[in-house]
């Protein structure tokens, strides 16, 4: 046994919390850690103790070694949790910790780095005998190399990195024409997430099923899996929806993939909770991807269909304990869902969003469970992941867990930046997510376009700011004339279109509102719309973006410049490349034009809306 009593958490937000929570009811003491964006967070308030850590940049904060351990010195901290993100899957920190006679509540460092780079975690599977996707991790990472062996392997194909996870530095190729920018663009994104340009190329199963495998181990050789979960449905090869179990797998394929997946831990001799992803295809075939060591994001589904705590069994084998079930004990019951709910803009992109959070009041009800580090007034920044919450919920069947989820999507009120909220709900509810037949092509197969803003938005937005005007005044002079009573006018503006409204006494209306300045944000039938009270606004000259100038959709970090002063540029040229929230956006010329000058420098922060490129449009 190897004890301790006091638990840092190296991490942020829902799952530094979601951790403590257990942590703390088990008898441990914990230690928050915080950035300056983060020091009103509710998990660094929840911690016992809570350690500045650094400015917001993670560089400066949550992915610095030296910080994180003084920040365990001087508070006492005997052990570490990294949740996942950041430095959990970091062999050097791993190391650092037990150096510093510090408990890694995590695999050993050797194992991590047996995972931790996929050309080298695949070639391991290979000689173990897991079976694995066709493709290439050599060690020629030319471009011209890597082109020669992507066309060997035919198109489709996957372009990622080799040492990243997440969807970061992953990119899909189709065309020939197509694969050499892929190659560029992802060693890039690579470089900046992960320290590493390193890639390998994987041949891409059409229509294939994302699914998981949830294994634990001890330190006393014991290894057992939990069973699998589905995580077809992604975006940007970052998940959106998971469940346990898969509607794809039954019994005889989850344990030959659960005996694949104990093998993989096995080899690398693994500790502690990871998990092993496969891409299964229509033919029951499956391909190892790759091991996650660490929890997961997703752990929540298993833990639902299980039982159990995945944070408790973390914290007995990390202290050496043996593995509380042997695999025959392992049952599950019902089926859950989880949904990943987001600040981001699901009908323009998936632009990232940031700002406050005005109003937060997630859904409760029988079998709901939201795990999530937001309260009212807390900023989604531009520095970090823009996840607000994780929506989950069990159900004896898949059909009431789907239908719960809904309805705690429906109910969940969260006011400020756009959420992907609305988007998910219609996820759920597409017939093919609830039949259980959605594959990785789900997004790409079916159009979710942007809902137009109802009449009942309007009024509702018209209405509302009638009666907080109203509401300032003594209720006898509420709507006096010295005439006969008339209809204020109010101006409203929302997704480019603009509308006179007329409103006099009205019954209160019932939906969750927040009035910002001359915003007024609404909540209706699960869509939330931002409208802007331009009653008393100037006229606007000139309709947006006829103006030649290229502004940043969110805030940011400038990685590239494409343009100069004097360059003549084309409609659907990226001019600028921009990175927020870990993912690079190409910010692309909208016509025809010059580049009369570039505001902004590579490396630059700017906020949303700032001005980067201002341009001539070319003659007519």
């Amino acid at each position: 046994m190897t004890p301790f009593s006091k638990v840092l958490v190296a991490n942020r937000g829902e799952i530094a919390w979601r951790v403590m929570r257990t942590a703390r009811a088990m008898g441990y003491r914990t230690v928050a850690v915080y950035s300056d964006a983060d020091k009103d967070a509710p998990h660094v308030a929840f911690a016992n103790e809570a350690v500045r850590i650094g400015p917001p940049p993670v560089g400066e904060s949550y992915l610095s070694i030296e910080r994180i351990l003084e920040a365990a010195h001087s508070s006492g901290a005997d052990a570490i949790h990294p949740g996942y993100g950041f430095l959990s899957e970091n062999e050097a920190f791993a190391t650092a910790c037990e150096r510093a006679g510090l408990i890694f509540i995590g695999p050993p460092p050797a194992a991590i780095a047996a995972m931790g780079n996929k050309a080298a975690a695949k070639r391991r599977m290979i000689e173990a005998g897991v079976p694995c996707v066709p493709g290439y991790q050599g060690a020629d990472q030319s471009d011209a190399n890597l082109e020669t062996e992507a066309r060997k392997i035919g198109l489709p194909v996957m372009v990622k990195a080799a040492a990243g996870g997440g969807g970061r530095g992953m990119r899909l190729v189709e065309r020939e024409t197509e694969l050499l920018e892929a190659i560029r663009t992802a060693r890039t994104e690579a470089e900046s997430a992960f320290g590493s340009g390193e890639l390998i190329l994987e041949k891409a199963v059409v229509d294939a099923r994302h699914v998981e495998i949830q294994v634990f181990a001890d330190s006393h050789g014991n290894v057992i899996h939990l069973g699998e979960r589905d995580c077809s449905v992604q975006r940007r090869h970052q998940k959106v929806i998971e469940e346990a179990p898969s509607p794809a797998v039954d019994a005889s394929l989850r344990d030959r993939m659960g005996a694949a997946a104990v093998a993989a831990a096995r080899t690398i001799g693994y500790r502690g909770a990871g998990t092993v992803e496969f891409l299964l295809g229509a033919d029951g075939a499956f391909y190892f991807l790759e091991m996650n060591t660490r929890l997961q994001v997703e752990h929540p589904v298993t833990e639902a269909i299980t039982g159990l705590d995945l944070v408790e069994w973390q914290l007995r084998v990390a202290r050496g304990e043996h593995l509380p079930l042997r695999q025959e004990q392992v049952t599950f019951a019902g089926h859950a869902i989880e949904v990943r709910l987001y600040a981001e803009d699901a009908y323009a992109g998936f632009l990232p969003q940031t700002g406050r959070i005005d109003m937060w009041r997630p859904a409760t009800g029988l079998g709901v469970r939201i795990d999530h580090g937001m309260k009212d007034g807390l900023a989604i920044s531009p520095y970090y992941d823009p996840m607000i919450a994780k929506v989950i919920a069990h159900g004896v069947t898949r059909e009431e867990a789907r239908v719960r989820l809904v309805r705690a999507l429906a109910e969940t009120v969260v006011l400020g930046p756009t959420t992907n909220r609305h988007f998910l709900i219609h996820l759920l509810e597409h017939p093919d997510f609830a039949a259980g037949e959605a594959t990785t092509a789900f997004l790409a197969k079916h159009e979710f376009p942007a809902p137009a803003i109802s009449d009942a938005h309007w009024t509702a937005a018209a209405n509302l700011l009638w009666q907080a005007s109203a509401r300032k005044h003594p209720a006898s002079m509420r709507g006096w004339r010295n005439s006969n009573p008339e209809p204020t006018p109010i101006r409203l503006s929302a997704g480019g279109s603009e509308r006179l409204m007329q409103v006099s006494s009205a019954d209160p209306v019932e939906v969750p509102f927040h009035i910002d300045g001359n915003d007024i944000v609404v909540d209706l039938d699960a869509f939330t719309i931002r409208f802007t009270d331009k009653t008393y606004a100037p006229p606007e000259t000139a309709a947006a973006g006829s103006d030649g100038k290229l502004r940043a959709p969110m805030d940011g970090r400038i990685v590239t410049i494409k343009v100069g002063a004097g360059d003549k540029v084309s409609r659907g040229q990226t001019l600028i490349v921009l990175e927020a929230m870990k993912i690079q956006h190409q910010l692309k010329a909208a016509l025809d034009a010059t580049i009369e000058a570039v505001s902004v420098q590579e490396g630059q922060q700017v906020s949303n809306r700032t001005v980067l490129v201002t341009m001539e449009p070319a003659a007519a």
